[in-house]
């Protein structure tokens, strides 16, 4: 009687354990599978680098960590500082503007086609009521602080969190050899003749999605950093940086350098404000459209919607680290789900 219930005795232990872990690690459940990420992403630099640093596991884990918190997380504290410096700062600033009536509409806004002269009359309507202009800035001024503030705190999370993860990693860089030959023996007693498939499958399909969203984040920072030079736009590190992070949220680099064109428009630049929109338009939104699809293809393609919900559902799921985990791991799950049915879904 004793050994015919013996296996089911060791299979509740087990997922006792199991669930028992879960609950221990779940705080830094998604510091954990960031760290993972970028340790398979960059597995191939890693072994180049153990070569030249003559097998120094140790030594080689500290330069990769190091070289992620300087390219990663320097860039966060650097964007979460000046929000949280400035959005006090605008606030104060416009609501002195509001109660000194010095706040006047863009000389921009009359010699926009069809709805200028409109728009600058309602404007100059709202600004000449002291009534409204007050229940209006009421009504937006407050949400907008609290919207940049909470942008504040939400990368200052991030911060913590790809920090975390930072440290995270120089242990998978360091005992990463052992930790592969264990999961690849784990996988063949599991999965037996298709282990083999099913980790080329994930590890592809984990690097093309990271190489996807960081390359083409780089590389639309970098085209809107030559942008903003060449416009004269101020800030241009800073802003460069958002563009980054903004990046890899869908649609997101637009609110940077169209900002930058509001910014241009309002200071009597008006050609330049338009070379903004042309050069924001066609080559760092373009490079959305031409460099992502020529990496991730590499590992594995990722249709847009499922994009779009990786990213808001990852944020909820693991706040900030959630724009790489979310897509990551809907990307491996279809890249299973194909290599399973045979078909492309």
């Amino acid at each position: 009687m004793e050994k015919r219930f013996q296996p089911y005795s060791r299979l509740a232990a087990i997922i006792f354990l199991v669930v028992g872990c879960l609950v221990v690690l779940r705080p830094f459940l998604a510091a954990i599978l960031f760290a993972a990420a970028i340790t398979i992403s960059s597995w191939p630099l890693y072994l180049m680098l153990l070569q030249r640093f003559r097998q120094r596991r140790t030594l080689t884990a500290a330069v990769m960590t190091f070289t992620l918190i300087l390219i990663i997380i320097l860039p966060l504290v650097l964007v979460t500082w000046n929000i949280a410096d400035n959005a006090g700062q605008v606030y104060e600033k416009l609501r002195e503007a509001v109660d000194a009536g010095t706040v006047a509409p863009p000389s921009w806004l009359r010699d926009l086609p069809v709805v200028g002269e409109a728009a600058d009359a309602y404007v100059r309507k709202i600004i000449g009521s002291r009534e409204e202009l007050i229940a209006l800035a009421k009504r937006y001024m407050e949400p907008a602080r609290h919207f940049l503030l909470g942008s504040g705190r939400v990368l200052g999370s991030g911060v913590a969190q790809v920090s975390l993860a930072a440290f995270v990693s120089f242990f998978l860089y360091r005992d990463g050899v052992t930790i592969l030959a264990a999961l690849r023996t784990g996988m063949d007693k599991i999965m037996g003749e298709h282990a083999p498939e099913v980790a080329d499958t994930v590890s592809r399909t984990v690097r093309g999605v990271m190489y996807g969203l960081l390359g083409t984040a780089l590389a639309q920072a970098a085209v809107a950093c030559i942008g903003f030079l060449i416009a004269g736009v101020p800030a241009v590190a800073l802003l460069s940086v958002a563009t980054f992070l903004f990046s890899l949220i869908p649609v997101g680099p637009p609110l940077i350098w169209g900002g930058a064109a509001v910014w241009l428009f309002n200071q009597g630049s008006t050609g330049w404000g338009i070379f903004m929109l042309v050069w924001g338009v066609f080559l760092i939104s373009g490079v959305d459209n031409v460099v992502k699809p020529m990496i991730i293809s590499r590992g594995s393609s990722l249709p847009f919607l499922l994009v779009l919900l990786g990213v808001m559902g990852g944020v909820l799921a693991f706040g900030f680290v959630g724009l790489f985990i979310g897509p990551t791991l809907l990307a491996v799950g279809l890249g299973l789900l194909r290599n399973w049915t045979g078909q492309t879904v």
